[in-house]
């Protein structure tokens, strides 16, 4: 599992025009989902992701959470992390998780999410989105269930 998280000031996600997702204050998180993952590496996830300390405090210092700062997370499905560029110049896909498991674990991610407490707003599973991002900082993080294990 992968995410890469951007800390906002607002972002928002529209499908075919309309906004399906809005947020401020908080994360833009792209999830991604590779074939070995599985429910048990979300908990650890979202652990770490709610928790991490990437808000300024008083003092400017990067010190508080999205949880500290009542935060709001606005979650998008994003297969193309699991891209793999190796070789030529089309990226291969078959390092993502297929789309029917791959929608369950993100169900699940964002549920999790919400039972913690975090608002959370999303895109749409496996439709074409329009991502606005307004970056804070900006400060952008990759979390790699590999580097967690």
């Amino acid at each position: 599992m992968k995410i890469v998280i951007q800390r906002v000031t607002h972002g928002s996600v529209e499908v075919e025009g309309t906004i399906v997702g809005e947020i401020d204050n908080g994360f833009v998180v792209l999830v991604g989902f590779t074939y070995s993952d599985t429910s048990n590496i979300i908990d650890k996830m979202i652990h770490k992701l709610i928790n991490l300390r990437i808000f300024e405090d008083e003092n400017g210092k990067l010190n508080l959470s999205l949880r500290e700062v009542g935060g709001a997370i606005l979650s998008i499905s994003q297969f193309t992390l699991y891209a793999d560029c190796k070789k030529g110049r089309r990226p291969s896909f078959t390092d993502a998780m297929n789309q029917a498991e791959a929608n369950q674990l993100y169900t699940l991610f964002n549920q999790k999410l919400l039972d913690e407490g975090i608002r959370v707003e999303t895109g749409r599973f496996k439709e074409d989105m329009k991502v606005h991002i307004l970056n804070d900082g900006p400060v952008t993080i990759i979390l790699d269930s590999q580097d967690i294990m």
